[in-house]
């Protein structure tokens, strides 16, 4: 079988991460069955994360309209992205390809003509959370099929791990990885509650690592408290995030938070809010504590309760790790190959 993957964003967030784990796990499942292209920018990182994958070419497409007639025979399309749907619909009208959806973003999509036509003809839509499922649902453009994002199996080095403690020697550490983009990830929430424990706990270092649209602006609101540290953007993430006692997550919306996998594959406790598809994975007092949105004093009395409660963080971390097998890119890329082997037959 020969797929044709598309994703046509600038940028390397969750939905390339998670459309690159599955391309590679497809290529070491069944490396004699499939075939795999990416439709991508021409300027897309994924070109680099995916360089030395077996059976897999790129098709560069900077936008909705190109690659079409450059694209070789396929027997599928599946989209990864909201131009990536606009495109898989028109090479579908072009060339009469079946194509599969996968939404990744817990707002629903607006009822335009345009965008129910590119719904209601794909084969599959796929939704990674029971938020989305319900949000594709309402628009009654065909059925949903839930498929759940993956870990990405990251593995720290531990020297660099113990490096990293060391640089914050007897701290409790929270961290907080992901886009500075605080109308989406909370950072200002996670802010207000390191205001708050200052001085209530002052062996507790808040760590944000991550780049993005805010980044200076949250820079600037924090230059007055001493319990926070801004690393940037790390490409060896792991080591950083093996090295945390928790993991807070104030997120004001979330499609999934494939992060906080990775998070609880690593062992690190987890504090999120109960948004879009993050309950679907942080069941609370069970897998990770779940705050309600926009609560900074909440986020604050969890951080201090698990600071506390050395036996709480370890019963939370095993619980979480006892339900990944449902997350791992395995499962992923089964549930997908079967979705399809039924669309191609």
């Amino acid at each position: 079988m020969h797929i044709t993957h598309v994703n046509l964003a600038r940028g390397f967030r969750g939905g390339e991460r998670q459309t690159e784990i599955l391309i590679k796990t497809l290529a070491e499942k069944s490396p004699n069955e499939v075939s795999q292209t990416l439709v991508c920018r021409s300027d897309s990182p994924m070109r680099q994360h995916l360089q030395g994958v077996a059976r897999l070419e790129f098709q560069p497409s900077n936008h909705q309209l190109a690659g079409h007639f450059q694209l070789g025979k396929t027997q599928l399309v599946h989209a990864h992205d909201a131009k990536g749907v606009h495109w898989a619909y028109l090479h579908h009208r072009l060339k009469r390809t079946p194509y599969l959806i996968t939404r990744r973003i817990d707002s629903p999509v607006k009822r335009k003509w345009f965008n129910q036509q590119c719904y209601s003809h794909a084969s599959a839509r796929v939704a990674i959370s029971q938020c989305i499922k319900h949000l594709l649902q309402k628009n009654q453009w065909g059925d949903v099929t839930l498929i759940a994002d993956a870990y990405a199996h990251l593995k720290p080095s531990p020297k660099a791990t113990e490096n990293f403690r060391e640089n914050f020697a007897k701290k409790f550490l929270v961290g907080h990885a992901g886009a500075l983009v605080d109308r989406i990830k909370g950072q200002r929430i996670l802010l207000q509650a390191a205001q708050a424990l200052e001085h209530q706990a002052p062996d507790t270092q808040i760590i944000f690592l991550g780049d993005g649209e805010d980044a200076e602006t949250l820079k600037e609101e924090s230059s007055s408290l001493s319990n926070v540290s801004w690393l940037g953007f790390k490409s060896n993430i792991a080591d950083y995030l093996a090295g945390l006692d928790v993991f807070a997550f104030p997120s004001r919306n979330e499609g999934l938070g494939s992060v906080v996998l990775d998070v609880m594959q690593l062992g690190v406790p987890v504090i999120a809010t109960n948004v879009g598809g993050l309950p679907d994975i942080v069941k609370h007092e069970q897998t990770g504590l779940l705050i309600p949105s926009e609560d900074a004093d909440a986020l604050a009395n969890s951080i201090m309760r698990l600071r506390k409660n050395a036996a709480l963080r370890q019963r939370l971390a095993q619980g979480a790790h006892e339900r990944l097998e449902h997350y791992s890119p395995q499962s992923m890329a089964a549930s997908y190959w079967r979705l399809y082997q039924t669309i191609v037959s």
